[in-house]
Parts: C-alpha cells; structure tokens; sequence
C-alpha cells in the first residue's frame, strides 16, 4: 500500500510544480507591453518636468519626430527645443493607449490632450500619437514619433 500512495503522492507533486511554474510564467508579449507602457508614463511624466535625462534615455540615438505640424526634427534638436524654455507643457493626458509587439520592435498608438504655452501664447491640442520602439541591447528604446492633430468637430 506504501508504494502505491507514494506514486500516488509524486504524480500530484509533479503536477503542482508544473502548474505553479505555469501560473508564474508571462506570455513574451505581455512583459514587453507593461515595459512599453511603464516607458510611455515615465514619457509623459519627462515631459510635463521638461526632464532631459529621462527622454534622452528614452529616445534612441537615430530618434526622429513628424510633429503634429509636419516638421520633422533629430533628437538632438528635440533636446535643444526643451532645453530653450520656449515650450512649458502646463497638462498632458495620454490615454486610448494600444501597444502591439513584434519581437524586438513594437509600435504604441495612443491619443495626447496637452495644454501647454509655447513662446507665451497658451496652446491646446488633441492629437494621435505613433511611438515605434525597437528593443536594442536588452532595453526599448523610441526610434521615431509621428503626431497628427485631431481635427476638433
């Protein structure tokens, strides 16, 4: 009788580990998506602080911005633009946010609600956002940024 509920007994201890070790596993793309997701907060909280250390982290040597205008600018003159003053983000809100992972790059759509006084003339905008990201040497890094007003009805 000893041998059979000491099988019995094993076979329910390997079952057990195995769903444990399954309940602790996360599918590849979720951990890449709350990753992106945590970057795109950290992001918006930069920006509100005008934090250069943050975005220069976030942003990928090659980095390049179409703003909602259409201009098109390198990360270094996204650093110097923040860095003049000229621009002061009073409120930014991001939300509708969508993150869609493709291995090592991912794009992230969301919508921005941002008040902000740039030269002193007060601002306020509603655009789309792009943010395609590429995973470099184990970390996301944003390698480009599209933005399109959204035309107000």
């Amino acid at each position: 009788m000893k041998p059979i509920s000491f099988m019995v007994g094993l076979v329910i201890l390997v079952f057990a580990v195995a769903i444990l070790a399954q309940a602790g596993e996360k599918p590849k793309g979720q951990t890449a998506e709350q990753e992106l997701l945590k970057l795109e907060q950290e992001w918006t909280n930069a920006d509100l602080k005008s934090d250069w250390a943050t975005m220069g982290r976030i942003l990928a040597d090659d980095y390049v911005l179409t703003d909602r205008d259409g201009e098109v600018s390198t990360k270094a003159q996204c650093e110097a633009f923040m860095r003049s003053g000229e621009d002061k983000i009073l409120t930014l809100v991001t939300d509708d946010m969508k993150v869609r992972v493709y291995g090592d790059a991912a794009v992230v759509t969301l919508r921005s609600t941002i008040k902000e006084t740039y030269r002193g003339e007060e601002i306020s905008d509603v655009c789309r956002i792009t943010n395609t990201w590429i995973k470099k040497a184990g970390r996301w890094q944003c390698v480009a940024t599209q933005g399109t007003r959204i035309a107000q009805k």
